[in-house]
Order: C-alpha cells, then sequence, then structure tokens
C-alpha cells in the first residue's frame, strides 16, 4: 500500500479491508483478491452505517449474505 500511497496520493489507503469500510455506507466488491472472498460478514455488517455490499465481481451468492444480515447488490 505505501508503493500505491506514493502514485495514487489522493487516494485513501487501509491496513486490511474492515478499516476501509469504517463509517462507509456501502462496500463494493471491485476485486477477486483473496482478502475480499473470505470476509467476516457479520463483521461487515456492524461496520458498515447501512448493510450494503455492491459485489461487482460476482465473489458472493445471495446466499452468503444470511438474508436480512446484508443486502447483496
Amino acid at each position: 500500500m505505501a508503493e500505491a500511497h506514493e502514485l495514487l496520493p489522493e487516494v485513501k489507503t487501509a491496513a486490511d479491508p474492515y478499516a476501509c469500510i469504517e463509517g462507509a455506507d456501502v462496500l463494493v466488491i471491485l476485486t477477486e483478491w483473496d482478502q475480499f472472498r473470505a470476509l467476516d460478514l457479520d463483521r461487515v455488517k456492524m461496520i458498515l452505517r447501512k448493510p450494503v455490499v455492491v459485489d461487482l465481481r460476482n465473489v458472493y451468492r445471495p446466499d452468503d449474505m444470511g438474508g436480512p444480515r446484508l443486502h447483496l447488490c
């Protein structure tokens, strides 16, 4: 991330996916990286301001979201 920050100083980076979504209204998944394939979805729901996940890589299925726990778009 340090190297990315040097190339794109205006982009905010985070140490992990959970730190990245703190205070966010929605989680948008744009990559198939392993870090995003094994998220603790209960933890994600607690961190997000609204329980919405937009998965543009089809990493998760609607059944993975646990019904009303998280809304998958």
